[in-house]
């Protein structure tokens, strides 16, 4: 055989050798691009699967919060509308309490002119607390018995001193606000012992008593007892006629609010 024709030939079988080598490493490329194409299908395919899923579930929520909101709201309007309704029923049981009872606008004086508020306290407008009582003071003069009058007009009496807490209390009072004027108290003379007692009809003597000077008991004149603020409270009641034109100091109980 020709030189030539054989290495034709052989370069032949070497090309043929050669193609069918590319050929395999082609397909066994196209595979492994394919599988991997596969691959990522899936896991985008998973990924839309968990998106889906994820979406469900916050519309689930959603739909469960704007449910549970509007129950809530539907609540409170139901209690805002309750509270409403007692609020008016009590406005008007307030408004015919004062419109019946006149009285009441004492202790209960309106505060806000423009609300209509009213401040409620355990003592008329004027008088003074102390310990369960409350005090006025008088800037009008007169003399006992009309003080006495005056004083049961307002509902109380001419004051009485049942203890030194009350005494002192007077005292002071009396000193800021007189300017040395004396105030009636609810002393008279004439008990059936000839002694002196209270306006309420007991006895001085069964209480602390802060005379100036110990009254006399034979004297038959018409006495009553008055305070005049000097310097020591203990010795601030003195004896005077029961005509005599002075200021005087009421008392009457506070008010229970509860």
């Amino acid at each position: 055989m020709p030189v030539g024709s054989l290495l034709d030939e052989t370069m032949g079988v070497n090309n043929g050798s050669a193609l069918k080598e590319e050929q395999k490493q082609e397909t066994s490329t196209d595979k492994s691009w394919f599988s991997r194409h596969r691959q990522l299908d899936l896991y985008l395919s998973l990924l839309c699967f968990l998106l889906t899923i994820v979406t469900l579930l916050l519309t689930l929520c959603l739909v469960q919060i704007t449910l549970l909101f509007q129950s809530q709201t539907t609540l409170q309007e139901t209690k805002l509308r309750d509270l409403t309704d007692r609020l008016e029923k009590l406005n008007q049981s307030y408004h015919l309490l004062f419109s019946q009872y006149p009285a009441l606008n004492q202790y209960c004086p309106i505060s806000n002119t423009t609300t209509g508020e009213r401040e409620c306290r355990p003592c008329p407008d004027g008088w003074t607390p102390q310990g369960e009582k409350c005090f006025l003071f008088s800037q009008d003069r007169a003399d006992w018995i009309s003080s006495q009058y005056h004083c049961m007009a307002l509902g109380g009496a001419v004051a009485t001193v049942r203890t030194e807490d009350e005494q002192l209390f007077l005292w002071r009072t009396a000193q800021s606000l007189s300017q040395g004027d004396s105030y009636w108290l609810g002393l008279r003379s004439g008990g059936a012992d000839g002694g002196w007692q209270w306006s309420d009809g007991s006895l001085v003597e069964k209480g602390p008593q802060f005379w100036e000077r110990e009254p006399d008991i034979t004297d038959s004149r018409e006495l009553c007892g008055r305070l005049t603020p000097r310097d020591d409270y203990r010795k601030s009641w003195f004896t005077s006629r029961c005509s005599n034109q002075l200021r005087r100091i009421c008392e009457r109980r506070q008010a229970a609010l509860q």
